[in-house]
């Protein structure tokens, strides 16, 4: 029985993840990416290494929509539609912007940035620069979860396993690490995760 691909999953490093759904092209917080052309694109919040112009303008057509906050809206141009916590835009497929923000550390106040659900075949939940946060528990149904795990700006590894704990998401995938000096033990993040039952990812590209 042949295997029907509902997502393709491509992680182009740092915070930046390239999905393809149902043929269309979405690209979430492209850091220093060229490639394929887009049809969307989402920005979770105007720090240079989520808000990058010199990417979108490579990956952008004069159709591609874009969705992000006011602050990163001011750095990019095309069809841009600004969100806030709690707003959902409809690209054909939901994408509903979730609360993202640091509780101790002063480099994401609250109301800045985003995350993202996207609800296609799949529901998919881009965390964005965020600690652990209540809301998290929140979150329902999650097939893909994708989790920062440098610490520093975001939440570290231990932080983001509790955050596992919260969302209960099918599957998750570490990111925010590997660049701008951020490091993570993304063994011990994965033998964690294992052990409550939920599938890790770790390549660069898989389907689900």
């Amino acid at each position: 029985m042949k295997t029907i691909i509902i997502m393709r999953v491509e992680w182009l490093g740092h915070a930046s993840i390239k999905l393809i759904m149902n043929g269309k092209i979405v690209y979430i917080d492209p850091y220093q990416v060229e490639g394929v052309k887009a049809d969307f694109i989402l920005i979770t919040h105007d720090h240079y290494d989520h808000c990058d112009p010199n990417s979108v303008n490579a990956l952008k057509k004069p159709e591609t929509k874009i969705v992000t906050t006011k602050l990163a809206s001011e750095k990019i141009s095309g069809d841009i539609t600004v969100v806030e916590e709690g707003d959902t835009v409809d690209l054909g497929f939901k994408v509903t912007a979730v609360p993202a923000y640091n509780k101790t550390k002063n480099f994401h106040p609250r109301g800045l940035g985003v995350g993202f659900v996207i609800d296609g075949e799949k529901r998919v939940y881009h965390a964005g620069d965020t600690d652990l946060i209540p809301e998290m528990g929140q979150l329902e149904g999650v097939d893909l979860a994708f989790l920062p795990v440098g610490g520093t700006y975001t939440m570290d590894v231990k932080e983001a396993i509790e955050a596992v704990k919260l969302i209960r998401p099918k599957a998750v995938f570490p990111i925010h690490y590997g660049s701008i000096g951020l490091t993570a033990n993304i063994d011990v993040f994965a033998k964690a995760v294992e052990e409550l039952g939920v599938n890790v990812y770790t390549e660069k590209s898989f389907e689900l």
